[in-house]
C-alpha cells in the first residue's frame, strides 16, 4: 500500500530499511528515557546517559541530512 512506502521513499529508504532506521531511533529514545528514570529516583546513577543519548540521536539525525530538490532528506 502507498501509504506504507510514500515517506520512506520521500527520505531514499524502502520500506524495510525506514523500519530498521526508525526502529533503531525508538530503541535508542526508550533507553534514554529509562536512564533518565532511574537518574531521578537514583541520582548517582546514568548521570549523563540521557543527555548523551539525545547528542547521539542528533548527531545521527543532523549529519545525514542532505538538501535535495524537493527539500531535506534525512538519510539516517
Amino acid at each position: 500500500m502507498k501509504i506504507f512506502t510514500d515517506h520512506p521513499a520521500s527520505v531514499g529508504e524502502t520500506y524495510g530499511q525506514h523500519l530498521v532506521h526508525a526502529s533503531g531511533f525508538g530503541i535508542r529514545m526508550i533507553a534514554g528515557g529509562i536512564a533518565c528514570l532511574l537518574h531521578g529516583i537514583f541520582p548517582f546513577l546514568c548521570v549523563k546517559t540521557g543527555s548523551a543519548q539525545i547528542v547521539t540521536l542528533h548527531d545521527r539525525m543532523v549529519t545525514g541530512r542532505v538538501k535535495t530538490h524537493d527539500g531535506w532528506s534525512y538519510i539516517i
